[in-house]
């Protein structure tokens, strides 16, 4: 615990690079977290599971499994941030990154003072749910898709949809204002931070995944409607 009495946020750092590791580190570590590291993909599974981070700064390109795989298989078990490091260029990298898992990117090259303000933006918001209480709401209801914001839940008639944080987030925000239209921004603005900066259409394949798990389909969609020139609304059902 800190001088405050507060446990410090944990953060898995996983680059082979090991000075730039460090360095990431070192800084991450005087903004108030406690930092470990992995320098290949089986340790960066193996230190996932042994340590439950509250987030993840994983590089792409690692040996003995990539970051992709490392990705993959670190959402089998954990519900923690994952920020990618990306190349300057590697936009399909960055995508499959996003399909698989990862909440958010950032390109290389960066400044470290940035990559620590893209930890604090989704450090601010909460892992998990908060405890239910009487007074919070009943389930949104879209024709066969229930949604429980308060335990963060998701059923398709009645059977279990396991989303990532940022997918669960972007339907609370959509199923909390159905006949609103929200643009990409709006949308980054809400689930991400206002300070967020980046490629806005890291919504469009969000939304993407998102649609997938829920069998969706964009040209007929039932839950997730676009609307050309301004960005999402729900659907019906």
């Amino acid at each position: 615990m800190n001088s405050e009495g507060v446990q410090p946020t944990k953060v898995l750092v996983v680059d082979d690079e090991r000075a730039l590791a460090a360095v990431i580190a070192s800084y991450l570590t005087r903004a108030g977290h406690h930092v470990t590291q992995a320098h290949t993909g089986p340790d960066a599974v193996a230190q996932a599971r042994a340590e439950d981070p509250d987030v993840i700064v994983l590089d792409l390109g690692l040996p003995g499994l990539d970051g992709i795989e490392v990705c993959r298989q670190i959402r089998t078990f954990s519900d923690c941030y994952i920020l990618i490091l990306t190349a300057r260029g590697d936009e399909v990298d960055r995508l499959i990154g996003l399909s698989v898992g990862a909440d958010d990117y950032l390109t290389k090259p960066f400044s470290n003072r940035e990559l620590v303000a893209r930890v604090q933006t989704v450090l601010r918001r909460p892992r998990r749910p908060p405890a239910a209480t009487p007074a919070m709401e009943e389930h949104r209801v879209f024709g066969d898709l229930r949604i429980d914001a308060a335990g963060h839940e998701v059923w398709i008639a009645d059977h279990p949809v396991a989303l990532t944080r940022t997918e669960f987030d972007i339907l609370d925000v959509l199923s909390a204002q159905p006949r609103v239209a929200l643009s990409r921004r709006q949308l980054i603005d809400t689930v991400w931070d206002t300070a967020w900066v980046g490629d806005e259409h890291v919504v469009d394949v969000h939304v993407a995944n998102l649609r997938k798990k829920l069998d969706d389909d964009p040209t007929e969609p039932r839950y997730i409607t676009t609307i050309r020139g301004v960005g999402y609304r729900m659907g019906r059902g």
